[in-house]
C-alpha cells in the first residue's frame, strides 16, 4: 500500500505528497525523536503530535514512508514547505495515535 493509498483509505488528510507512491509497511508511535530515529524502520508511518521543523529531518534521516500527526496537529506553511523540498509525506488525522495505529493496522495487514 502506497501512502497515498493509505491517506485515502484510512480518510487521512494530505498536508504534503511529493513522494506519494512511497510504500508503507508498518507503523512507530513516538514523540521522542531519538528514539524515532533509533527505532522507526524504513517505510513506517510514524505517527506524532510534534509540530516543530525537527519532525521533517527526523522522518528524513529514518527514512519512514510518511509522518502522520494525529489529534489534529497542523504544521506551519515553513515546514510543510521544508517538507515538500526533502521529500518528507506528511498526512493528519483527528484520531488519537492509537486509534491512527490501529486503523493503518487494519489497511496492511
Amino acid at each position: 500500500m502506497t501512502v497515498n493509498d493509505l491517506a485515502s483509505a484510512a480518510g487521512f488528510s494530505i498536508v504534503c505528497d511529493p513522494c506519494s507512491d512511497r510504500m508503507v509497511s508498518g507503523v512507530y508511535i513516538g514523540d521522542l525523536l531519538s528514539w524515532v530515529m533509533g527505532k522507526a524502520k524504513s517505510d513506517d508511518v510514524w505517527i506524532t503530535i510534534m509540530s516543530n521543523i525537527n519532525v521533517v529531518a527526523v522522518a528524513s534521516l529514518s527514512d519512514v514512508s510518511c509522518i502522520l500527526l494525529a489529534e489534529g496537529v497542523t504544521l506551519d506553511k515553513d515546514i510543510i514547505d521544508v517538507a515538500n523540498s526533502k521529500g518528507v509525506n506528511v498526512l493528519t488525522t483527528e484520531l488519537s495515535a492509537y486509534e491512527a495505529a490501529i486503523r493503518i493496522s487494519d489497511l496492511i495487514k
